[in-house]
């Protein structure tokens, strides 16, 4: 068995293809009509063609759940912030924090009300840590990793 990909089911395929493609900056790199792939696996598909596959009445998929979200990295997490803030029509699940472990986060909607969670590349938060004048040990402990894990990022 092999894993494919994330599937959101959305209710305007255009809409969201040009919202991922202006925010997340992926691109379509294969376009079946009703199914989409874009760049880093996600595919979209229309909620009709979705409702169909299931099976299930339109009224029947619930969107804005609350229940799951897609993550991504950004290895320019403060650039990526500003143009959040530039395209103003962003609806945040909430504002960027820090989590436990020292990654800063920021997770918004996407127009179907899909969680999406834009994180702070992690070896940029080790070496941020050990930047900043931690030891290895310390950063690990932190970030509640392996040594090996710090040492392996730190380079």
């Amino acid at each position: 068995m092999k894993y494919q990909c994330p599937l959101l089911a959305v209710k305007d395929l255009e809409v969201s293809k040009q919202f991922y493609k202006e925010v997340l900056g992926l691109k379509v790199i294969l376009d079946c009509g009703a199914n989409v792939t874009l760049t880093g696996g996600v595919a979209l598909q229309t909620i009709e063609t979705w409702s169909e596959f299931l099976q299930k009445g339109q009224d029947e998929i619930r969107f804005c759940g609350n229940d799951t979200e897609i993550c991504f990295e950004e290895d320019d997490f403060d650039g990526f912030i500003k143009k959040l803030e530039a395209l103003g029509s962003i609806t945040y699940v909430h504002p960027v924090f820090e989590h436990r472990w020292g990654q800063r986060v920021v997770r918004f909607y996407d127009p179907d009300g899909h969680i999406i969670e834009v994180g702070e590349n992690m070896k940029l938060v080790c070496k941020r840590f050990l930047n900043s004048g931690m030891t290895v040990e310390e950063t690990a402990q932190r970030m509640d990793v392996p040594i090996k894990y710090v040492k392996a990022n730190a380079k």
